[in-house]
C-alpha cells in the first residue's frame, strides 16, 4: 500500500459514519497486538482548547529531550498533520506502511463478524501503531469527540488524564446539559492516574469531582487566579504564574488571546505532575522555552499584515467567546471585516451575536463540507441580529470570499476569518499559495 492507496483507504471508511463505542477499536487493537499498552500517555478531553494545551504539553516535553508522540484532530490542510512525533507530521511511507499493518487486522476483525472499523478508529490504531513502532517516550493523545466512548479511550493506564474547558457542543451525540457532556468527558478518568483539570462552571465541576473521587484519583484544578499577565499584544504574551509556591516568572507564549494563557497554565500543571508525582526529569529552562515555542494553527493565527489578517476556529459559542474579548481588546470595530463560514448544525445564532457586534463589516461564504451551512443563509441570519451591519458580499466560494473581503480593506484594517475549521484550513492554503 503506498500513500495515496492508504488516504483512499482511511476516507473510504467514511461511508461507515461517526459510530461511538470500543468494542471494534479493542478488537482492532488486539489484533495488532495492544500496541498502545506499550505508551505512556497524557490524554486530552475537553471542548476547548484541547489541542492548544496538547501542544503546549507536547512542546515542553520535546525541549527536555523526551521523544513525544502528539495525535490531534481534525487538521487544517494535510492529513499527515495529526500524527506528530517531535513536531514533525508523519511521513507520507510511514503512514502507508502503518495503514497496511492496520488494514491487515482490520480485514481479519470483519472476517470475525464486527462491523468495520470508522473512520477515527483506523486513523486511532495507525497512529498507536506508529508510534509504538517509533519507541516514543510520551504520547500526548487528544480525544476526537466526548470521551468515554471516543476511540482513543482504548488507554487503559493513561499517566494523566486532562480536561480542558468542557462547554456545550455536539449535543445531539454528547447529551442537551452542561453535566450529561461533562459525564461523558470524565470517562477518561481511569483508577491510577492523576486528573489535571482546567476550572469549569459548576455543573461540569461537580461532575468531574465525583468522577475523580469514584475513580480514588488525585485531582488537580490548575488555578488560573494566580496568574499575573504582564503583557499580551499581538506579537505574544508574558505573565507570572505560582504553583505549589513555585513561582515562574515572566512565561512567554505565542499564542494570541488571554484564553491561552489559561491553557498554558494548564499545560504547566501537568508537567508539573509529571515530575513532581511521577518522578520524570523536565528542566526549568525546557518549560519556558516550550510554551514560547508551541504553536496551533487557526487559532488566533496571524497569516497577513497590511491588511492584518487572521484566522481563527472559533466554531462554537465558547470559541466565539474567546475571539470576542480579543476583537474588542484589540481592535476598533469599524476597522474590522468577519469573514464567517459555518456548519449548520453548530450553535450558529449564539455565535453570531457574540461575533457581530465586534465587526464593521461582514462577508459570508460556506465550507466544504456537506454539513455546510450556505452563506446566503447565514447571511440571512446575520440580518435577524444586526440588520444595519455592512455587508460586502455572500460566496459559497471561499477563495470569492477572500478576494472581497482583501479588496474592500485598507492597509489599516482587519480582516477575521473565523467558524469552521475547514473553512479556516482552506483559507489558510489560498493565502500561503498565494505569498
Amino acid at each position: 500500500m503506498n500513500y495515496n492507496e492508504a488516504m483512499d483507504y482511511i476516507h473510504g471508511s467514511l461511508k461507515f459514519g461517526s459510530v461511538l463505542g470500543l468494542a471494534r477499536i479493542k478488537k482492532l487493537m488486539e489484533l495488532l497486538g495492544n500496541p498502545q499498552d506499550t505508551l505512556k500517555v497524557i490524554h486530552v478531553g475537553g471542548t476547548n482548547g484541547k489541542g492548544s494545551t496538547s501542544s503546549f504539553i507536547s512542546q515542553i516535553l520535546i525541549e527536555s529531550g523526551y521523544k513525544t508522540g502528539l495525535f490531534t484532530s481534525p487538521y487544517l490542510e494535510s492529513f499527515t498533520e495529526r500524527i506528530k512525533i517531535d513536531g514533525k507530521d508523519i511521513g507520507k511511507d510511514e503512514l502507508a506502511k502503518a495503514a497496511s499493518a492496520v488494514k491487515r487486522s482490520a480485514d481479519t476483525l470483519i472476517s470475525l463478524g464486527y462491523e468495520h472499523p470508522t473512520e477515527f478508529e483506523i486513523v486511532t490504531a495507525i497512529a498507536f501503531y506508529y508510534y509504538w513502532e517509533k519507541q516514543v517516550d510520551f504520547v500526548v493523545l487528544e480525544v476526537g469527540l466526548g470521551g468515554r466512548c471516543d476511540a482513543t479511550n482504548i488507554i487503559e493506564k493513561p499517566l494523566i488524564s486532562v480536561i480542558t474547558p468542557i462547554e456545550m457542543d455536539h449535543m445531539d451525540v454528547l447529551g442537551d446539559t452542561l453535566g450529561k457532556i461533562a459525564m461523558e468527558k470524565a470517562g477518561i478518568i481511569k483508577k491510577g492516574c492523576s486528573v489535571v483539570l482546567h476550572p469549569q462552571e459548576k455543573e461540569a465541576m461537580d461532575v468531574i469531582k465525583k468522577a475523580a473521587a469514584d475513580n480514588n484519583v488525585k485531582l488537580v484544578v490548575a488555578d488560573t487566579s494566580k496568574k499575573n499577565i504582564k503583557s499580551s499584544t499581538l506579537t505574544g504574551q508574558v505573565f507570572d504564574y505560582e504553583i505549589d509556591s513555585h513561582m515562574f516568572e515572566n512565561i512567554s507564549i505565542s499564542l494570541l488571546g488571554k484564553h491561552q494563557i489559561n491553557n498554558a497554565i494548564v499545560a504547566l500543571n501537568v508537567i508539573w505532575q509529571l515530575s513532581e508525582e511521577h518522578g520524570y526529569f523536565i528542566d526549568k529552562g525546557a518549560i519556558y522555552e516550550g510554551l514560547k515555542k508551541a504553536t496551533w494553527p487557526g487559532r488566533l493565527e496571524v497569516l497577513g499584515e497590511k491588511p492584518l489578517i487572521l484566522i481563527d476556529g472559533a466554531h462554537n459559542y465558547h470559541g466565539a467567546m474567546a475571539l470576542s474579548r480579543f476583537m474588542e481588546d484589540n481592535f476598533p470595530k469599524e476597522r474590522v471585516t468577519l469573514v464567517l463560514g459555518m456548519l449548520k448544525d453548530k450553535e450558529v445564532d449564539k455565535v453570531l451575536r457574540e461575533l457581530i457586534p465586534k465587526a464593521g463589516r461582514v462577508v459570508t461564504t460556506s465550507p466544504d463540507n456537506p454539513r455546510a451551512m450556505d452563506s446566503d443563509e447565514l447571511l440571512h441570519r446575520i440580518k435577524l441580529i444586526d440588520n444595519k451591519i455592512r455587508i460586502l458580499a455572500s460566496h459559497n466560494s471561499i477563495k470569492k470570499a477572500l478576494h472581497e473581503a482583501v479588496e474592500e480593506s485598507g492597509p489599516e484594517d482587519v480582516i477575521i476569518f473565523a467558524g469552521s475549521l475547514y473553512m479556516i484550513g482552506a483559507v489558510r492554503s489560498l493565502i500561503k499559495k498565494a505569498k
